[in-house]
């Protein structure tokens, strides 16, 4: 079968280097990204200076795709020496006639930052103008259930607890499991060389229950679960059922904000314990296997390792941690616009801010409670 994949070669004449032109330059040819990745990587080798010659006379097939190529490629000026076929002069003149210049770039203005620095500043104050409202809001909405809790969404806030908390939880055990596997394996690597494997208790105490194991948690429900309140409250948008529910004077923050932030906070402790455990379960496994101590000494040693204080604190951070994440996904979702892409946007954004603000406040908890638990 005869290969029409456009290519080049160099040839030498009297009058100087030739570039000899053959196979297929045509929309169908020049689409592939294999051909077109190999075209370009040809193209680059033969600059658009004079003293090339091109011969197209031996091409299968141009088209105005591979015409605007050439033309492009040679700088929008004719070549000195040029050896065309019949028809292609009229396929060339008419890419040089519809093409136009490319517009030169912006000079740097330092006007030009300090406005686009504006924007981005005002547009970050905008979204914590929002997110603080959306705090007030939650503070009125729990005084209000306090004061009447039988006209509560409960049934809301079980469901919520029943697809955040415990839908997550085979997700959380398989990572938090592995985590502690490998967190055991490169601990023994490393105190094997001390006759220190008695430690490994201790460091994987402290780290998996006071660190790890909630920011980990935390981490997977930001992910799984807030992404999925800023989708659900997103598509209420797009379907105008924001809009519907305003009009029949159903409060947003009672209904929506609410349930999903109670029952986030709820969850989120038990979802951090449950991957503690799991990850504990883990490191236990891989000290019997990589260091020979058992699980009777873990269980143990344990204890005597790791303070109270330490279990009490990741469990407030985890309420926060919750807290936090419902809250986000609430702010993406009533902030998107009704279209798709916006959609999928503020579905990208809550996940990130999300994890960034559990890192952020993972970092200072463990600096302000840096004496609990020691």
């Amino acid at each position: 079968m005869p290969d029409f994949s456009p290519r080049l070669q160099r040839t030498d004449a009297p009058d100087g280097p030739w570039v000899r032109l053959s196979g297929r330059w045509g929309a169908a040819e020049l689409g592939e990204r294999a051909q077109w990745r190999a075209l370009s990587g040809q193209l680059a080798q033969f600059s658009t200076a004079g003293q090339w010659g091109w011969d197209l006379r031996a091409l299968q097939w141009l088209d105005h795709v591979g015409a605007q190529v050439l033309w492009n490629h040679w700088g929008q000026v004719w070549p000195q020496r040029l050896a065309l076929a019949e028809g292609q002069r009229d396929l060339l003149e008419r890419a040089a006639r519809y093409s136009t210049p490319a517009p030169p770039p912006a000079p740097w203005r330092l006007a030009d930052q300090v406005d686009t620095l504006g924007v981005l500043v005002l547009h970050g104050v905008d979204h914590a103008r929002h997110l603080v409202q959306l705090v007030g809001q939650l503070l009125l909405d729990s005084v209000r259930l306090l004061r009447a809790p039988r006209r509560g969404p409960w049934r809301d806030v079980s469901g919520h607890l029943y697809r955040m908390g415990a839908m997550a939880l085979p997700i959380t055990a398989l990572v938090g499991f592995l985590i502690g596997v490998v967190l055991a394996y490169l601990m023994s690597l490393q105190l094997r060389q001390f006759g220190a494997e008695a430690f490994i208790v201790n460091i994987l105490g402290i780290s998996l229950i006071r660190e790890l194991g909630p920011m980990l948690a935390a981490i997977l429900v930001a992910g799984r679960s807030g992404s999925a309140i800023t989708a659900q409250i997103g598509v209420m948008r797009v379907t105008e059922e924001l809009d519907a529910m305003r009009v029949m004077g159903i409060p947003l923050g009672f209904r929506l904000v609410l349930p999903r932030t109670l029952a986030l906070a709820i969850a989120m402790p038990l979802i951090a314990v449950w991957t503690t455990l799991a990850a504990l379960a883990g490191g236990m496994l891989a000290a019997d296997m990589a260091l020979g101590i058992s699980p009777a000494y873990f269980f143990q040693a344990l204890p005597r390792a790791v303070a109270t204080g330490n279990l009490a604190l990741a469990l407030a951070k985890s309420v926060v941690f919750g807290s936090m994440i419902a809250l986000i996904g609430c702010h993406w979702g009533l902030r998107i616009k009704p279209n798709t892409q916006s959609l999928g946007e503020g579905t990208t954004a809550s996940v990130v801010t999300s994890i960034t603000m559990v890192i952020v406040v993972d970092a200072l908890f463990a600096v302000v409670f840096r004496k609990v638990g020691f």
